[in-house]
């Protein structure tokens, strides 16, 4: 599939490009619709994704290009060039919670209440933008002979992209019943999506082939074991507050 979705004056306009954007814009609609419903005000939302938006992608192409500086390093030019992928994931959530975090501390709102609000957009975002890996060619897993492989430079492999795709689309949903069925704290959505993320990444990393690495282990997997023991000490630690 031609990477390119359309040209807008002779400018390249790339699905990547599309698909992040479509799955930001979808966030934002249910991201404000739980606004509503719980009573915070959309103003603080929005004020917060208009600074967390471009602060999560250079968090995200920060973080992919010093776990990829071998390349980078020879390449100082490609270092802003997104257009061909390069973002992760991880990146962008570490710049999007340490933004979060500052924009409450100013306004004086629950950082907890804000992110449950936002965290079921971020996993349907996920979903959406991980097919722009898939036109891209990139994030895909080894070699396999299960009917669902793609073909990738004539060889059947593992659609790692699919695999997190749709279980993305199953933590959205999950959070999305959770939050307004079975949530009696801030922070809960935040715990259960911190453990339940990392999970299926930590699993789906191990069958891709072009991991970021360091010290010869997989950086995601390493990043997806401390996410899981950090919603679990947060999960753990909003039960007991609410307890005290």
């Amino acid at each position: 599939m031609d990477p390119v979705a359309f040209r807008i004056f002779g400018i390249d306009i790339m699905w990547y490009g599309v698909l992040i954007s479509s799955g930001v814009l979808l966030g934002v609609y249910f991201a404000l619709r739980e606004c509503r419903r719980v009573g915070f005000k959309e103003d603080n939302l929005l004020d917060f994704l208009l600074i967390a938006i471009p602060t999560a992608i250079v968090g995200a192409r920060a973080y992919y290009v010093i776990f990829s500086w071998g390349y980078y390093s020879l390449h100082p030019a490609e270092i802003i060039n997104i257009r061909n992928g390069g973002l992760a994931i991880h990146g962008a959530l570490i710049a999007g919670i340490i933004v979060g975090i500052l924009f409450c501390r100013k306004r004086k709102i629950n950082v907890l209440q804000l992110l449950d609000i936002i965290i079921p957009s971020v996993a349907l975002g996920q979903a959406i933008g991980r097919w722009g890996n898939f036109i891209n060619q990139e994030a895909y897993g080894g070699p396999t002979d299960l009917p669902w492989g793609i073909v990738v430079n004539g060889q059947k492999v593992h659609p790692t992209f699919l695999y997190e795709s749709i279980m993305n689309i199953a933590i959205f949903i999950f959070l999305m019943w959770f939050r307004k069925n079975k949530k009696t704290t801030h922070g809960q959505v935040v715990a259960l999506y911190l453990i339940l993320y990392s999970i299926v990444r930590f699993f789906v990393e191990g069958l891709r082939t072009d991991s970021l690495m360091f010290l010869g282990m997989r950086v995601a997997q390493l990043i997806s074991l401390g996410s899981i023991v950090a919603g679990i000490a947060l999960w753990f630690y909003l039960k007991s507050k609410k307890q005290a």
